[in-house]
């Protein structure tokens, strides 16, 4: 038995849960999230928690089981608290600022970068440490919009310039050793 997949989801006060065969909607106060799993696993709410159970130990049933129930879970979380991840601007002349919602990033092009936040998901940008808050109620969009931001600059390993995300450690290259006389 799956020790992630047995496990109960506890579904928080404010939170709505609709269970429809293997439809899954999810309401709350930062969001509604909606998304059919595959019909093979049982889905049952009762008492304020709810379970994912496996009708056989196939391996298909056993590898949908755990990522059921953890899809479950973060539509749950998304839709109550909300997800947030942080990227960090490191480099001389590079910085991000707000135009309303979106994201303005000048980052060593002959132009700026406009990023414009999908529905779900706002920015958040302080300069005096030189982070980007990505966030929403979304796991997946946010992650993808992280994703996105850090793709545009991606960190580089001589220097270390480039977008990264918070904690995330960038293995350094020396560089050219030059001639040495002999």
């Amino acid at each position: 038995m799956s020790r992630v997949g047995r496990l109960p989801i506890e579904v928080p006060a404010g939170v709505d849960v609709k269970v429809d065969g293997s439809n899954v909607r999810v309401k709350g106060p930062k969001g509604e999230l909606d998304w059919t799993f595959s019909p093979d696993m049982i889905i049952k709410q009762e008492d304020g928690t709810i379970t994912v159970d496996r009708p056989t130990d196939q391996p298909m049933h056993r590898s949908l089981h755990g990522t059921t129930r953890t899809v479950i879970n973060n539509m749950v979380v998304g839709v109550s608290k909300g997800f947030e991840r942080v990227l960090e601007i490191e480099g001389v002349g590079y910085r991000a600022e707000l135009d309303g919602k979106n994201l303005v990033l000048n980052v060593g092009f002959s132009h700026s970068v406009v990023v414009e936040p999908p529905d779900g998901i706002s920015f958040d940008v302080d300069m005096k440490v030189r982070q980007i808050k990505v966030s929403g109620f979304d796991k997946q969009a946010v992650g993808q919009v992280a994703a996105d931001i850090r793709k545009l600059r991606p960190p580089e390993p001589y220097k270390g310039k480039g977008i990264r995300y918070q904690g995330e450690y960038v293995r350094r290259k020396p560089g050219k050793a030059g001639k040495t006389v002999i």
